[in-house]
């Protein structure tokens, strides 16, 4: 599912809210999300789960076309873990 489709589904499932409503409530939450993952904050969803900022270290990586070695700087990376909900509804049956 792309973002487009999640806010033509709630605005389907809420007919009485405007559909440039639906998709700015939609913006705020990922936007609000990003903006607490840019500042090194975690947030947790209860029964979805948790998004949080993982820090990887420098390491020396390969060129896979050449094979030669190439210094690969520190980063950030986000990280979900799925909540206990979440992952009981995907593993049922």
């Amino acid at each position: 599912m792309i973002k487009s489709e999640l806010i033509a589904k709630i605005a389907e499932a809420n007919p009485h809210l405007y559909h440039r409503d639906v998709e700015r409530i939609v913006s705020t939450i990922f936007d609000e999300i990003t903006d607490a993952l840019a500042k090194g904050d975690r947030v947790e969803l209860r029964g979805f789960g948790a998004f949080s900022v993982k820090n990887r270290p420098s390491r020396v990586g390969r060129n896979p076309r050449t094979g030669a070695r190439v210094e690969v700087a520190e980063k950030r990376v986000p990280y979900f873990k799925t909540g206990k909900d979440l992952r009981e509804r995907l593993n049922e049956g």
